[in-house]
């Protein structure tokens, strides 16, 4: 046991309760918001050394010592590490931006606390090892997200909001509707418990309903086909900062749980439930990246693509293979920072020019250059070009689909993936290149080098990401071999000494 697994959780949610009674002291509220950040990536890293090195690279908490399946447990292994990591750094960022970007009133009525509640929430979702706190942890992020999008109160996100609180209230009724009915049937809602208990039943049709059950849930709140209509409006309302949060994390909560309980409990009848999540990545890709290519409007590209690049995910996921999963596995890391890269660099340029129409916009280049080759970059590695990250977590599910003979598949992420590029390079062309058509002098350049310095950091990950590509592969096929078998995670949380 160790109780390190808590903090990540009890951190944010102390730190957020104590900005509520600093709601009115802007500066005070950024000092301990920025440092609680630093060492939140801290404590991340510390764990999955931790994790990493445990004998057994699972390490469990039982709360309230009482033991599993009774008992709260939490569970790190290093997929959840993983993402405990990505979350902190562009949780970190984030606010970073957001201390640039974020107008005072904003702040004043509780952006900052609702920020850690959300990072509670997300990390919650990580490291639970219980479907019940599961849905706990989601409804602790959602209910912070709520706070977010609508915070402002512009008429548009209030109407937009509206559809996301909406989609996200149908979604956790199911995951009510889920649970009892998998506890009817088990017993237990404890993941390692019913791992083990679904692995005996013979009831497979039973078995195969509350899959979908689950997959409709996890679906919806990842933006799956075709429970994505929610996303692209409901993204493109709030101020950039909260926009990269949730196009770099929220979708990603969905995805995770996916990839967890599909790996860890709904194993009996792959031959079902993963052709139909394959089936349900090609329409995603094929569907989102339709938008995005149809939309002016720089933002709006960036919410679109969401959608498309979550079917490179779940593809991983429905070829069911070591190497599709470690493909999927590089891509959340590779999309998580990328997207919200691009999504902070949405929000620079609307800084500087007031818009974010793609119509409206051109010149960038030349006024900003350092703004436009670092977003060149990233949106060459969204859409795959080598040597940046997005290619070889692309070559891993691409390959793995033509070794498995999924051809359909294949041809579709290609497909997207040339879709892709035309949409970033639509961006780069209409608003850093040709004739400037905004006067941007209004924005000095020490204050475009302020916006870009928590973008910055992220950039050089990508890059990383694709230079290392040999060490973080193989870091992914470990991650991916240890979520496969899922023994060793059943015998850590139940086999306690």
């Amino acid at each position: 046991m160790s109780n390190l697994l808590i903090l990540p959780i009890i951190l944010p949610m102390l730190v957020g309760t104590i900005l509520i009674f600093f709601a009115k002291n802007h500066s005070l509220q950024r000092v301990i918001a920025g440092i609680t950040a630093v060492l939140l990536l801290i404590l991340a890293f510390y764990l999955a050394h931790e994790v990493y090195y445990h004998p057994q690279q699972t390490m469990i908490l039982e709360l309230g010592n009482w033991s599993p399946p009774f008992g709260i447990v939490l569970v790190a292994d290093m997929f959840a590490t993983l993402m405990v990591i990505l979350s902190s750094i562009v949780g970190m960022l984030c606010l970073f931006f957001a201390f640039k970007t974020i107008e005072t009133e904003r702040a004043k009525h509780y952006f900052y606390p609702f920020y850690f509640f959300l990072l509670t929430g997300v990390n919650g979702a990580f490291l639970t090892g219980d479907l019940f706190n599961l849905f706990v942890f989601f409804e602790v992020m959602l209910l912070s997200s709520y706070v977010l999008i609508v915070n402002g109160g512009t008429n548009y996100q209030l109407r937009e909001s509206f559809k996301y609180v909406v989609i996200n209230m149908i979604a956790s009724a199911f995951f009510l509707v889920g649970l009892a009915y998998i506890y009817a049937v088990t017993g237990t809602l404890n993941m390692a418990d019913l791992a083990e208990k679904v692995g005996v039943l013979e009831q497979q049709g039973v078995l195969n309903v509350i899959a979908i059950v689950f997959l409709f849930v996890f679906g919806a709140k990842g933006a799956l086909f075709p429970l994505y209509f929610w996303l692209p409006n409901s993204y493109y309302g709030p101020p950039a900062a909260v926009s990269a949060l949730f196009g770099g994390l929220l979708t990603k909560v969905g995805i995770y749980a996916i990839i967890r309980t599909f790996t860890l409990i709904f194993t009996h009848n792959t031959g079902f439930t993963h052709d139909i999540i394959l089936a349900l990545a090609g329409l995603t890709m094929f569907f989102g990246v339709l938008g995005a290519v149809s939309q002016f409007d720089f933002k709006r590209i960036l919410s679109y693509h969401i959608i498309s690049q979550v079917g490179y995910m779940v593809m991983g996921l429905g070829i069911y293979t070591q190497l599709a999963l470690a493909g999927a596995i590089y891509y959340i890391a590779h999309h998580i920072i990328v997207k919200a890269a691009l999504f902070l660099f949405a929000g620079a340029t609307e800084k500087i020019t007031g818009e974010t129409s793609l119509y409206k916009m051109g010149g960038l280049l030349r006024s900003h250059p350092l703004l436009g080759w670092l977003f060149f970059i990233s949106a060459m590695s969204l859409a795959g070009i080598p040597p940046l990250s997005g290619f070889f977590s692309k070559f891993a599910l691409i390959l793995s689909g033509i070794q498995e003979e999924r051809y359909v598949i294949v041809v579709v992420s290609l497909l997207v993936g040339l879709l892709t590029l035309f949409s970033m390079m639509k961006i780069f062309m209409y608003a850093f290149w040709g004739e400037q058509k905004i006067p941007t002098e209004k924005v000095d350049k020490k204050e475009t080098m302020g916006l870009l310095k928590p973008i910055i950091p992220l950039v050089i990950l990508t890059i990383a990401l694709g230079l290392s590509a040999e060490p973080i592969f193989q870091f992914s096929l470990g991650v991916a071999d240890q979520i496969m078998d899922p023994s060793n995670y059943i015998d850590s949380v139940l086999n306690q000494d």
